[in-house]
């Protein structure tokens, strides 16, 4: 299941800026964009992820990201780029892309300001090949709010990744300010792909995205992720896409419940359960993705996969994720679950 979408994917190959009159037309931007399922399947595969920031501080303050520094992520030789990273998307060899989508976001306020009109284009290259401009194909979501100014754009991939090789992608032009402020600065962005494969188990994914603000007087956000019958001890995978999550600040956490027993809060030895937005890009507790830079602190940027099988140990006849901050005002951006299915 797929929403629709206000306007298509463009390929067009380019290795400098592209001029203004160039630009293809972008959605609109709202200041909330309730989550809603993006995608949906019962198929033999999973979801893999590729994250990366596009953001660091300054020396002397690489690991605070409030009251800090901030610069630009660059690892690529093109002059023409202000900021990119890389990232390995794993997609298991043999493996068939089923569906692809890019995340993207960050704040336009830190020392300077960046014009919302470039939050809808980024540049996105395969491994091996050469950058091509994409554009938001849905509602963009924009919010100021306590001192930041924070977007989340999106468009689909499918036909890029499927066709691509293995190896990094690179994204380049995420429209985040650089400079100093007291709410701190970040950005990055995070390629989600379903994939099929005959010889892995029957899986059960679900994709759901929106911008969502969470923070102290907001209240819980609660998605239900998943309205399907799970028996004990199944396994599986919760992802996160979320921005402006402060490491040291405590009080925001991530919780999964389920009808068959109490709500779990998710952790592992990289997220605490009592700050779990914590400016990390893990995998189980782990950085298991190749990516450049790898930095431990991406400095208010999260894209994070936790293990399912404590809270889905007693089964399930629905999964639903509730997300709250006492401290922190923290943007949810994306949620990916995999999930097997037993028959």
């Amino acid at each position: 299941m797929r929403r629709s979408v206000l306007c298509a994917l463009s390929c067009a190959v380019l290795s400098a800026a592209l001029p203004a009159a160039s630009a293809a037309p972008q959605p609109g931007e709202a200041a909330r964009v309730p989550f809603a399922p993006r995608y949906e399947a019962e198929q033999h595969g999973g979801i893999v992820r590729a994250a990366n920031t596009a953001a660091k501080g300054l020396k002397g303050t690489e690991s605070v990201n409030d009251d800090s520094s901030i610069a630009y992520v660059d690892v690529d030789s093109d002059p023409n780029t202000y900021n990119s990273s890389r990232a390995e998307l794993p997609v298991p060899s043999g493996a068939r892309v089923s569906w692809a989508r890019l995340y993207w976001g960050g704040n336009l306020r830190v020392g300077e300001q960046k014009p919302p009109a470039d939050n809808g284009r980024v540049l996105i290259a395969e491994p091996g090949g050469q950058y091509k401009a994409l554009f938001a194909d849905s509602l963009m979501g924009h919010r100021t709010a306590g001192g930041a100014d924070a977007f989340q754009a999106s468009a689909d991939v499918t036909e890029l990744v499927r066709s691509a090789r293995s190896g990094e992608w690179t994204v380049a032009q995420v429209n985040v300010a650089m400079g100093r402020s007291k709410v701190g600065g970040w950005g990055g962005w995070t390629l989600v792909a379903a994939y099929e494969k005959a010889a892995e188990p029957l899986r059960r994914l679900a994709v759901w995205d929106g911008f969502e603000t969470v923070g102290p007087g907001t209240g819980e956000l609660r998605v239900p992720v998943d309205g399907n019958r799970y028996p004990k001890g199944t396994g599986g995978r919760l992802g996160v896409v979320a921005y402006d999550g402060d490491r040291g600040t405590s009080g925001d956490y991530l919780e999964v419940g389920t009808s068959a027993s109490e709500s779990v809060r998710m952790a592992d030895s990289a997220n605490s359960s009592d700050d779990v937005m914590n400016s990390s890009i893990t995998e189980f507790g782990t950085g298991r993705t190749v990516r450049s830079p790898d930095g431990t602190n991406t400095l208010g940027y999260d894209s994070d996969v936790f293990d399912l099988r404590g809270a889905l140990r007693e089964g399930a006849d629905r999964v639903h994720v509730r997300f709250g901050s006492r401290e922190d005002t923290v943007w949810l951006g994306a949620l990916f679950l995999q999930a097997d299915v037993r028959r």
